[in-house]
């Protein structure tokens, strides 16, 4: 859902008001399904999508559904996917810190944008936490069962958004102003 909310900022659409929250999670599903039934890998929505409109500025869902059926095609493609082996680990990791640091600039936007208070410590420690545990790589592991990266992160934001206090810093700015 944050992708939606990603890709709606940056193309100036609401997304979750249409197609709508639920139409967009169902077009998921079913790809998600047809995944399943044709023996390919499930589907997901991945963020360098949102990184690389940011980048090109480039935001028309024409254009995106031209250079996603050009993905599908050149997949299939044996001389093109050599020629993208060629390309240097380097050049690659490149692109990504510039994607992937687009992608947290989005998401930092997004929070400003909704007024987020980040002098609220209850704010600012679940996005301390949540931006530390994934970009630093911590583990969760129980049994055979581990969790890591944006799994990890979300699970730690939903937790402590669920058990941290929400009104205790009132309280204390109001006794201390008394």
């Amino acid at each position: 859902m944050g992708n939606i909310y990603a890709v709606g900022q940056v193309t100036g659409i609401d997304y979750v008001k249409k197609p709508g929250l639920d139409r967009t999670l169902l077009g998921d599903g079913i790809a998600c399904c047809v995944a399943g039934f044709v023996g390919g890998p499930p589907v997901t929505t991945y963020s360098e999508v949102t990184g690389a409109m940011i980048l090109t500025k480039v935001t028309d869902p024409a254009v995106i559904r031209i250079a996603a059926i050009a993905g599908i095609v050149f997949s299939l493609v044996g001389k093109v996917s050599a020629f993208l082996k060629s390309i240097p680990g380097s050049v690659l990791g490149g692109i990504m810190l510039l994607l992937f640091g687009m992608i947290a600039a989005t998401g930092v936007n997004n929070m400003i944008h909704n007024k987020t208070d980040m002098s609220n410590t209850r704010n600012l420690i679940i996005v301390s936490l949540i931006l530390t545990t994934g970009i630093g790589g911590a583990v969760l592991q129980m049994g055979n069962i581990s969790m890591t990266g944006i799994g990890l992160s979300a699970l730690i934001g939903l937790v402590l958004n669920l058990i941290l206090p929400k009104k205790k810093e009132k309280k204390e700015s109001e006794e201390n102003a008394a």
